[in-house]
């Protein structure tokens, strides 16, 4: 658990940034990842070193390697040690300036080999922008008392951070609420015989989240080497089209005891993509807007439906890269759920027909604010090509345990609980009706409807008669009281004017 204190350095360090001009939330906490590497890297060479020196061997492949290092930026020969964290923290301003903008953050960009390749891969257009010895100072002071080493403690950093991020209100759009994201890996309870994927990962949050599960429940069987190699190298998939936050979503899964998992550049949408039958659990919160090039998108998502909604084109790509028995729990707008458009339809009626859809999870408006005021769902579905849906529960969010305001201030309401519960306890499910919080409608409703998934077109509103007085009784007391007031007024008048 983070402590006030390390909250306190990130807070401060963030307010370093803002004054040393750097002010842009994402911007910030991708410069951060670039120290947080370096120091890493050091720091995990040194207890390797103390732990060869024990037992009076040398350290196997280490990062900084004796003599000296090229740098094909500045085309100059410059010693591995000066690289080092423990080293040039001690130097001078100016100079500490100049071996990490010039030499230490080359060496995290060309590093590419071993454990570090799942972060540093990603570092090619990476650019150094901290333009201030004594910003960067400062910054490397408040670094410097983190424990690299201990990942529990640095996870939750880096989670602080993204918060942060989120909180600014620039770029919050990369980050999905972190309690939803435990929701839907709770209710979707991933093992170890998973393979987990995220197409449209931003900072990584569901993989995490993932990687933090396993972790946790299956503790002891990762003990195992067979089970270790699994859940380190081939478990975790995730993708995305931003450099910047594939670099911060590989160090948000370093940070989290996952050092290669396998992330990297990809549009999952284009003819690029060739994934198909290959995962058993997806778990995604896709972009509902932004640039698509249509021309490029891969012939056989358009054929499930034609489409430029990416929300649409990515629900098709899950029924594509599962494996049949695989499994999917994914956000989507609203529309989705009731849109009458040919290729809303197409998505739900394949859903539906084609697979066994199994939930529909109605989140309030305010759960994204107050970045957006949209409205959004939960789809859970199984990839079968062979259909099974036979009925949908149906659950009605109503409180996610923050208000629905900009504010999101913590309040006790909180419904995520009893949604874990019951859809891990669907028998307990078959006989609520129409007005509980959730309940099961049959298929052959659904498809009677148009294959309509919006809560609102099967829950029952219980209407409640309310009975009013008669008018003259109304009115009469109207008048009794208008009566009461005139006396008044003229026991008043007679006490204090006359």
């Amino acid at each position: 658990m983070i402590t006030g204190e390390i909250k306190n350095r990130i807070d401060s360090i963030w307010d370093t940034f803002w004054t040393g001009g750097i002010t842009n939330s994402i911007t910030i906490l991708e410069q951060m990842t670039y120290l947080f590497f370096m120091k890493m890297l050091d720091d995990a060479q040194r207890t390797s070193e103390a732990n060869a020196n024990a037992f009076g061997i040398k350290v196997k492949d280490p990062v900084f390697k004796e003599g000296e290092w090229h740098n094909p930026d500045t085309d100059r020969d410059v010693p591995y040690s000066s690289m080092r964290w423990h080293v040039f923290k001690n130097l001078e301003p100016e100079a500490m300036f100049r071996v990490v903008s010039r030499d230490a953050f080359s060496f995290i960009k060309n590093l590419n080999e071993g454990k570090e390749s799942a972060y540093s891969r990603f570092m090619q257009n990476a650019t150094f922008l901290i333009q201030s010895p004594r910003t960067l100072t400062r910054i490397v002071e408040s670094i410097d008392n983190l424990d690299m080493n201990n990942r529990d403690t640095m996870g939750d950093v880096y989670e602080y951070i993204l918060g942060k991020m989120a909180a600014s209100g620039n770029n919050g759009q990369f980050r999905t609420p972190r309690h939803i994201i435990r929701m839907m890996v709770e209710l979707m309870q991933p093992t170890l015989k998973d393979s987990v994927c995220d197409p449209a990962m931003g900072s990584a949050g569901f993989i995490v989240e993932t990687a933090k599960y396993v972790q946790d429940k299956y503790k002891n069987d990762l003990l195992k080497r067979e089970n270790a190699e699994h859940y380190k190298r081939e478990m975790l998939h995730g993708f995305d089209t931003d450099a910047t936050m594939l670099r911060i979503g590989a160090m948000n899964l370093m940070l989290h005891g996952v050092d290669n998992p396998d992330v990297k550049y990809q549009d999952s949408l284009s003819t690029d993509n060739t994934d198909a039958d290959r995962y058993t659990l997806v778990l995604a919160n896709p972009p509902f807007t932004g640039s698509l090039d249509y021309e490029a998108v891969n012939k056989n998502l358009l054929a499930i439906a034609k489409t430029k909604k990416t929300e649409l084109l990515f629900l098709a790509l899950f029924t594509r890269i599962l494996e049949t028995g695989g499994r999917c729990a994914s956000i989507v707008p609203d529309g989705v759920l009731f849109g009458n458009s040919n290729a809303h339809k197409a998505i739900r009626k394949t859903l539906i027909d084609n697979h066994r859809l199994e939930a529909v999870i109605s989140m309030p408006s305010g759960v994204f604010k107050p970045y957006a005021g949209v409205s959004t769902a939960i789809l859970i579905f199984t990839k079968t090509n062979a259909g099974g849906t036979d009925k949908v529960w149906f659950y009605d969010m109503k409180a996610d345990g923050f208000s629905l305001d900009d504010k999101r201030n913590p309040i006790e309401e909180n419904d995520i609980p009893d949604i874990i519960t019951r859809f891990h306890n669907k028998e307990g499910e078959e006989n609520r009706t129409r007005k509980e919080q959730s309940f099961f409608v049959p298929v052959e409703e659904i498809r009677a409807n148009d294959y309509d998934l919006s809560i609102n077109k099967y829950k029952e509103i219980e209407k409640v008669k309310v009975e009013y007085e008669a008018p003259e009784v109304v009115l009469g007391r109207i008048e009794t009281l208008q009566n009461e007031i005139t006396a008044a007024i003229a026991e008043f008048k007679e006490k204090f004017l006359n």
